[in-house]
């Protein structure tokens, strides 16, 4: 259990933040309405899960979502899977995301995008509600309806979030992959969803490079039998666009449907939005499908409560649409702020483009990876000093455990002034379990608390509840989120079984999410890395990321992975290290890093082997890929799926380097 000497407050709110955050005034709202009183955010919490009916009525309403029809309830059936929320409404997601087109922000800025492509693009509320009736008209021109799947093959830009409001606009379903994806891993995905529209760019720029992709999408269409139409995305102006029998570019699709406005379909409330994916690097990826008024109601409680984002913000998180996070981001419209999109390499030409944008755009929330800031450390960035961050309030980290040296480097170095706000959750409830809120203090190397709403714990094997110490993050209670379903799964057996056969036996009906994870004495949380990549040497369950804090701080280490060796009945560490430029892995390092383990984790931690290796694989969502290593070393050396990695070709290097230390399994 975590003291208050080992997790030091590194940030408080102000008087003015506990009352005029978004939160402090719904907590004072709900106190006039006769709710509480709330000592404080945990008392609050408390109650959002013992009356979810209530609780989730007064997010409804203190965020001013709208329906078409009202429901007739909170909640239907209560129990998971299967719960039923908001039974009898009507609704358009679209229609929400547009609500400031109307009135006072109409002509404020919705979207400013940034890339290495193309010129900064700006776009008020009034013109990006133009240009998705627009594309709607068009869809609906060339045979696109209600329950359709829109595809998108699309860079964190303008064009991908027209996209998505014109699809959901009319009842259909969007879908989105990154136009760095190999055509094998768009196929696994799209072909099992089966999409009529297809939104694709020409290519796109990374690192100061541009990558032509128009033949291989043209040749990818004809892998889609059931599209109808496919919008070519001139995101390389000097290439060609995309060729087929049923292809338009862009401003032609606006062109034919100018001057309409976005119909609004109304939908039922679990009516699919969005189906997003797993990573599918260790199988085909699962099609996880979110409903329409559980992803709306959430992203709101989480954007605009816990996250403070309200009109007059301004909004950016470095992400791409392979990743939850864009969704995310896409749904700060409905809070009124202007979104600020990135796309490109976040180290081009260097790491402090990112923060140089959050200076000239006078960003107020800024989003990135544990990965991002981790290498702003290692550089010694001091933007800080550097540059003018005076209108930043919030930075959003997430994709893996934030190292608490890195909590140090935001406090000295990065924004001092600003909320670290740690979020964790995942692609399955497109959206977080634990995060940041504006009423608590930020305690360095901890995730603030339980998001409102969310009945977390941790479980031990047996499905009790841990008091303390760690275990399995789970759910027991309904979140609006929860996916409706996995596509193509009529009787949800491989929902079901990838959320609750973990206890079915000891706690029917509890959601286990598969992450490790501790609830800190401060109501806090530190997770420790996948469940299902925890290592057990001796029979000692030990999450992946307690290694990688105590080894990524060392400046000699540039990245690293941790797997398990199964050996003799047991389990041995094994830490594949990428070492920093000029480094050798000599005895003296090799004494420092088994030190450093033993003093900062436990002499269990210590690795048996480590190994230097040239990289490290991650997924295109910029997560290390520790179950493929560990199926490698353990026997498996067929990977799947290796197109959904962003570099597959650090396993094979891998591979090469496991067989020179005599470790992989031998044949026969």
């Amino acid at each position: 259990m975590n003291n208050n000497e080992q997790s030091p407050v590194v940030w408080s709110p102000s008087d003015t933040v506990l009352n005029d955050s978004q939160m402090g005034r719904f907590q004072h709202w709900l106190e006039e309405l006769g709710y509480g009183p709330f000592a404080d955010y945990h008392a609050l919490h408390q109650w959002s899960v013992t009356d979810l009916d209530g609780f989730w009525k007064a997010v409804w309403d203190y965020c001013g979502l709208i329906s078409h029809t009202p429901a007739q309830q909170v909640l239907g059936k209560r129990e998971m899977p299967g719960a039923e929320w908001f039974p009898g409404m009507t609704l358009n997601f679209a229609a929400n995301l547009l609500r400031h087109a109307e009135g006072e922000q109409a002509n404020s800025e919705a979207i400013v995008a940034y890339c290495e492509t193309r010129p900064v693009l700006r776009r008020t509320y009034t013109e990006l509600r133009a240009d998705v009736g627009a594309l709607e008209a068009y869809l609906c021109s060339q045979g696109i309806a209600k329950g359709d799947r829109v595809a998108g093959i699309v860079t964190n830009g303008y064009e991908a979030i027209v996209g998505m409001l014109a699809a959901t606009s009319m009842g259909a379903v969007w879908s989105s992959a990154s136009p760095d994806f190999g055509i094998g891993a768009i196929l696994d995905r799209f072909g099992q969803i089966e999409p009529t529209a297809l939104i694709a760019v020409n290519g796109y720029g990374y690192g100061g490079k541009v990558f032509p992709r128009q033949q291989e999408f043209a040749q990818l269409i004809s892998g889609l039998p059931s599209l109808k139409c496919v919008v070519s995305v001139p995101q390389l102006p000097d290439a060609p666009a995309i060729e087929g029998p049923f292809v338009s570019d862009w401003q032609q699709a606006l062109a034919a449907g100018a001057g309409k406005r976005p119909s609004f379909i109304p939908v039922a409330p679990d009516h699919p939005v969005y189906i997003l994916y797993s990573s599918g690097t260790t199988g085909k990826p699962k099609c996880i499908v979110h409903g329409t008024v559980g992803l709306l109601v959430n992203h709101a409680k989480e954007l605009m409560l816990h996250g403070d984002v309200g009109s007059g913000d301004r909004f950016m998180y470095f992400t791409t649409c392979g990743w939850m996070m864009w969704n995310w981001q896409a749904s700060a419209l409905l809070t009124g702020a202007a979104v600020i999109t990135v796309d490109g390499s976040p180290g081009y030409p260097s790491l402090n483009m990112l923060w140089q944008t959050v200076a000239d755009e006078k960003v107020t929330h800024f989003g990135t990876s544990a990965r991002f800031l981790a290498g702003c450390r290692k550089d010694s960035m001091t933007p800080a000093k550097d540059l003018d961050l005076s209108a930043l309030r919030v930075v959003f980290s997430t994709g893996s455990p934030l190292l608490p040296e890195d909590y140090d480097w935001m406090y000295s170095d990065g924004a001092p002034n600003a909320l670290l706000g740690s979020i964790a959750g995942g692609t399955d409830i497109c959206g977080c379990f634990v995060g940041s809120t504006p009423l608590l203090p930020v305690r360095r190397g901890e995730i603030q608390c339980r998001l409102l709403g969310v009945d977390a714990a941790a479980f031990d094997d047996n499905g009790q509840s841990v008091s303390s110490g760690r275990g399995e993050l789970v759910c027991r209670q309904p979140l609006p989120s929860m996916p409706v379903s996995f596509w193509d799964d009529p009787g949800g057996e491989r929902y079901r079984n990838a959320y609750f056969d973990t206890f079915a036996d000891s706690a029917p009906g509890v959601w286990a999410h598969g992450d490790f994870i501790e609830f800190t004495e401060h109501g806090g949380a530190i997770i420790y890395g996948r469940s299902d990549a925890t290592l057990n040497p001796g029979g000692v369950r030990i999450g992946t990321a307690e290694i990688y804090r105590q080894v990524e701080t060392e400046t000699a280490i540039k990245d690293s992975l941790v797997v398990g060796r199964q050996i003799e009945g047991d389990v041995e560490v094994v830490l594949l290290v990428v070492l920093a430029d000029g480094e050798t892995l000599n005895e003296e390092l090799l004494k420092r890093l088994k030190t450093q383990i033993r003093k900062g984790a436990s002499p269990r931690h210590v690795p048996r082997h480590i190994i230097p290796v040239p990289d490290i694989p991650y997924t295109r969502s910029g997560k290390k890929v520790e179950l493929a290593v560990a199926r490698l070393i353990n026997g498996s050396a067929r990977i799947d799926n290796r197109d959904a990695l962003a570099n597959p070709e650090a396993l094979d290097a891998i591979q090469a380097c496991l067989q020179e230390a005599e470790l992989l399994p031998t044949e026969g």
